[in-house]
């Protein structure tokens, strides 16, 4: 049972030093403000799907600027969590993939895949991170951005998901809030 109590008081500790991702997620809104400001242009839909994927790329160093900014610990090597987090995350870029196929084949539909794939890889952290807002987000997020994806045009998903990213940091800086 002792065992059973550090495994939870390590996660625990992750959960409080990382904050339960909010770095990653504040930065997700950057790279969605980002996607929406492409394709608001009247680029060629192939030339603002390169773009789109060209603005996933910064996800990380701009997480880790905002994780300095706010004073949230970025990767913590103390526990086998840490790792188990990166993991959850490169899935994402197997997922991808699926995008790089809808580039060419349906290319007004790449954001909104992009969009699924990003709701989609939220749910384990749910468990990671201890977090109802995780769990539901993705949901949310994932059919969401079916919805809005078939019905409107890319800039309109993009600004959804900037709405729906803000609302989600929110929820998560009020579950860190609550469980201090």
């Amino acid at each position: 049972m002792n065992k059973m109590n550090d495994f939870y008081q390590l996660k625990a500790e992750m959960t409080r030093k990382q904050q339960r991702g909010l770095h990653f997620i504040l930065a997700s809104i950057i790279i969605w403000m980002m996607v929406a400001c492409v394709h608001a242009t009247q680029l060629d839909p192939l030339m603002k799907n390169l773009l789109t994927f060209c603005c996933t790329a910064p996800l990380v160093p701009i997480a880790w600027m905002i994780s300095r900014f706010i004073g949230v610990e970025f990767s913590d090597k103390s526990t086998p969590f840490s790792s188990l987090g990166i993991i959850l995350s490169c899935n994402q870029m197997l997922y991808l993939l699926i995008a790089m196929w809808i580039y060419a084949a349906i290319p007004d539909k790449m954001v909104m895949v992009i969009a699924i794939i990003f709701g989609a890889h939220l749910l384990p952290f749910g468990w990671l991170y201890s977090s109802k807002a995780y769990y539901i987000m993705s949901v949310v997020v994932s059919i969401g951005a079916l919805v809005v994806g078939l019905l409107y045009p890319p800039i309109v998903l993009a600004c959804v998901m900037i709405g729906v990213e803000i609302l989600f940091s929110l929820w998560l800086r009020f579950e860190n809030k609550s469980k201090e």
